[in-house]
């Protein structure tokens, strides 16, 4: 049974709202002491707060504190407020604060009951959206509901249960770390390390060592033994970001470890065997390396079990406007501003422009934005976009109809020679109306051309 907090000095009302509200579970307080200690032990999500208590029972004063001091201890909990006077000021008063609603007595119990039902049905939909948002940030980072990213996201969820190694095709700043996360967090391993390294970004004397660590005394400076990137993931997953930058030289002692998972520190002479997922991620066409000769075939192939290819940010659609509602609400929150949103000629910029850096380059232009707004609302300058000119047109389905239905018979005519008869053959149509068409668009031109005898 539902509990509700009923926070009434008078005992008339409270015999009398026991009765009305016979579904719930009442606890009752008869002053704001009372009232905050019942709060903190029954923790109800729903409150019925009497404003006139004591020791000020006949004005709001202490009435207000309560409700204070109940939303300032538990600010999710919903406060109906009843007061029996005919002057709505205290009421109005009360919402203003942050009090659910208000009720005017006389008790109606049918009333009331209505308002208490809408109360326990909003806090339980406050917790599964809260839930479910909670659910989302641990186990996916992934933003977008186009159709390219709702079929890169179901690849994550088959492949995520698995141990096969995958490898992450996309743009420099698609998010290609994003995608491993989320593999990581939704495969078994997701209570394991995840660590990730960057081939490209380290020297190439020094990649072997930061991958596989080293042995004390393998080389100048050596004065400790050090675990490298694989052993520091053991038992978790393995992001190898540009994979594609590994030189060479490397990539036969990377292809043993893939194959037999275990490594050598540089400097030893033992064998380590390490429980290592792997994902792998570049930007760059491996197959072509391949060809090239500056990639192993056989590496490829061994990283490439299955590949997911992640769509650039320009073939996303609307996403880049969620992202940047996201991004948004971050730097709002990280530089602790109140821009409230993006202007029309924001989105139409947005929408228009290639990004070539994607999500990266997004990013960085939201946030720059958010630190050097001057309004409310982002606009296009601040984003260091340039908004297309007048508003973004869309033809009809009757202009698109009409203009590829006039291409396709000027085709058919240059390739018929200008023979009607044979045109409308090839179109699928009569010659009659193939003749209405040609009238129905005013292509004369080609019916003074008609080469049939």
């Amino acid at each position: 049974m539902k509990t509700v907090l009923v926070i009434e000095d008078d005992l008339g009302i409270q015999k009398q709202l026991k009765w009305s509200l016979s579904d719930y579970e009442l606890v009752f307080a008869g002053d704001r002491q009372q009232a905050m200690t019942h709060l903190r032990r029954y923790e109800p999500s729903v409150v019925t707060l009497d404003l006139g208590l004591p020791p000020d029972p006949t004005n709001a004063t202490e009435g207000l504190a309560c409700l204070s001091d109940i939303l300032g201890t538990a600010p999710d909990t919903k406060v109906i407020v009843l007061t029996g006077s005919t002057d709505n000021s205290h009421a109005l008063q009360a919402i203003a604060l942050g009090a659910y609603d208000y009720y005017q007595k006389p008790i109606d119990a049918d009333v009331l009951n209505i308002i208490l039902q809408r109360a326990f049905k909003l806090t339980e939909l406050e917790k599964e959206n809260k839930a479910l948002k909670n659910n989302s940030q641990q186990q996916t980072d992934i933003l977008g509901n186009s159709e390219a990213m709702i079929k890169a996201c179901r690849v994550v969820e088959k492949i995520a249960p698995t141990e096969i190694t995958t490898l992450l095709l996309g743009e420099s700043g698609t998010g290609k770390e994003v995608f491993a996360r989320t593999i990581h967090k939704q495969s078994a391993r997701a209570d394991k390390p995840f660590i990730a390294i960057n081939c490209a970004s380290i020297p190439e004397n020094l990649l072997e060592s930061e991958l596989f660590g080293y042995e004390k005394g393998a080389f100048t400076g050596a004065v400790k033994t050090t675990l490298g990137k694989i052993e520091c993931a053991n038992g978790g997953t393995l992001l190898l970001d540009e994979i594609g930058d590994m030189p060479l030289s490397l990539q036969a002692k990377m292809l043993r470890f893939l194959q037999e998972r275990v490594i050598e520190r540089v400097g030893g002479r033992s064998e380590i065997e390490v429980d290592v997922r792997v994902i792998c991620a570049t930007h760059r066409d491996l197959q072509e390396m391949v060809s090239q000769q500056t990639f192993r075939e056989d590496l490829f192939y061994q990283v490439s079990e299955i590949i997911l290819r992640i769509p650039p940010l320009r073939s996303r659609g609307h996403d880049i406007i969620l992202i940047a509602k996201a991004l948004l609400q971050r730097f709002n929150e990280e530089y602790h501003s109140n821009v409230q949103g993006f202007s029309e000629q924001a989105t139409k910029a947005m929408l228009s422009h290639s990004w070539p850096g994607n999500i990266r380059e997004l990013q960085n232009k939201v946030k720059s934005a958010v630190i050097m707004a001057e309004s409310k609302q982002i606009d296009a300058e601040d984003l260091g976009l340039v908004a297309p000119n007048g508003n973004i047109k869309m033809q009809t389905l009757r202009q698109m109809r009409e203009d590829v239905e006039t291409q396709a018979i000027r085709q058919a005519h240059m390739m018929t020679e200008g023979n009607l008869s044979k045109a409308a053959d090839l179109l699928g149509i009569t010659r009659p109306t193939l003749y209405a068409l040609i009238e129905k668009y005013k292509m004369y031109d080609l019916r003074s051309t008609d080469t049939e005898t």
